[in-house]
């Protein structure tokens, strides 16, 4: 990466001789970035780096974390379909679009920053903001869209909108992303990021106009097998209560409640799994341990149904994995690390099922790695 003040002034003469026209349409906010040539500010204010910055984002590899963080995306499932997701995705494809160009002037850096928090977030259910970040190689541009994004926002369908979510989130990373096309001076760049956004602009409202309230709610149906994903369930290395995440408590506590308002489950079935990674004597002990203590967690919630437990390691995984990083490998087999609860009922169906179809529904929480 390259941070040189020589090069923001050189970028800065070029831009004086770039259409003032095109500048003063993008309505940039920042007024370093329309100072030109060699009498262009070169200070903190105009951008440059200082210590803290380097510190957080000079030892970011972009291509292996962008390779992480789309994978841990993957990983999410259904978790990501909403505004946090598409926004981290939005983060990595313009991280790789500037990757490509060789862009070295740190915007890669804070987009790959921001994709890696926003999943993150999503993994662990904790941090979530709808807020953007103020990244130093972007300048604001274009108050009027952002004050569209904004309404968009803040409508009452836009939390059940999963379009609107989308689009929303997208345009705000590209508005940004035309910001800091702004800030490099590169004007014509920025403003047909701009005119992207623009153009999609009404799709959101359409989006948004579509989705109807929802409906009341239902009481929770009990699916025929649910699976905890042990990430979110526990912490680390550890299978007992003292080691139980927020996440799965609350997940189970629901079940606790759910369970509680049918009278068609006649016993539950828990069995723990591990991924490969460790000896086959340790992974069924903690695969044990878990299941064991998801079932103590519900007898002490009031569960009175007949519950067995067991352990089975390693055996029955979700998927195969063959990558030699060994980063990349823990997150791939992220979901052979579960905990599966299954649901016998006196007429032999799962819950809300019609008759003579066999339903099934299955639920993954995800966090952070372990084993």
């Amino acid at each position: 990466m390259k941070y040189s003040l020589i090069a923001i002034a050189l970028a800065a003469m070029l831009a004086g001789c770039s259409s003032s026209a095109t500048r003063d349409r993008l309505q940039i906010q920042d007024p370093t970035v329309l100072q030109t040539g060699f009498s262009a500010t070169q200070n903190q204010a105009a951008g440059a780096v200082t210590p803290p910055w380097i510190a957080t984002y000079s030892p970011i590899k972009n291509g292996p974390t962008l390779r992480s963080v789309n994978s841990r995306l993957t990983a999410l499932g259904e978790r990501k379909d909403n505004y946090f997701g598409a926004k981290a995705q939005c983060w990595v494809d313009a991280a790789s679009d500037e990757r490509s160009l060789h862009d070295g002037w740190g915007f890669v850096e804070e987009a790959v920053v921001e994709a890696n928090r926003l999943t993150t977030a999503l993994e662990t259910g904790q941090g979530l903001t709808v807020d953007n970040p103020e990244l130093r190689t972007a300048s604001v541009i274009r108050p009027d869209l952002w004050k569209q994004i904004l309404a968009a926002k803040t409508s009452p369908l836009f939390p059940q909108c999963q379009e609107a979510q989308r689009l929303t989130a997208c345009s705000e990373v590209e508005l940004i992303h035309a910001g800091h096309e702004a800030w490099t001076r590169n004007f014509s760049e920025s403003q047909r990021l701009v005119d992207g956004v623009e153009k999609g602009l009404p799709g959101i409202g359409a989006a948004l106009q579509s989705c109807t309230p929802p409906p009341p709610p239902k009481a929770e149906v009990i699916p025929q097998k649910m699976t905890l994903q042990a990430d979110a369930t526990f912490k680390f290395d550890r299978g007992d209560l003292a080691g139980m995440l927020p996440a799965g408590k609350t997940k189970l506590d629901q079940l606790v409640r759910d369970l509680g308002q049918v009278d068609d489950v006649t016993g539950i079935r828990i069995e723990g799994f591990t991924d490969r990674l460790g000896s086959d004597s340790y992974n069924r002990q903690l695969s044990a341990k878990r299941a064991e203590t998801v079932k103590r967690y519900l007898q002490s919630g009031g569960v009175k149904t007949p519950i067995t437990a067991r352990g089975r390691g390693k055996e029955d995984p979700v998927v195969q994995c063959s990558n030699r990083n060994r980063q990349a490998l823990i997150d791939c087999l992220a979901p052979n690390r579960r905990v599966e609860l299954d649901f016998a009922r006196s007429n032999g169906q799962a819950a809300g099922a019609p008759q003579g179809q066999r339903a099934q529904s299955q639920r993954l929480l995800q966090g952070p790695q372990d084993q």
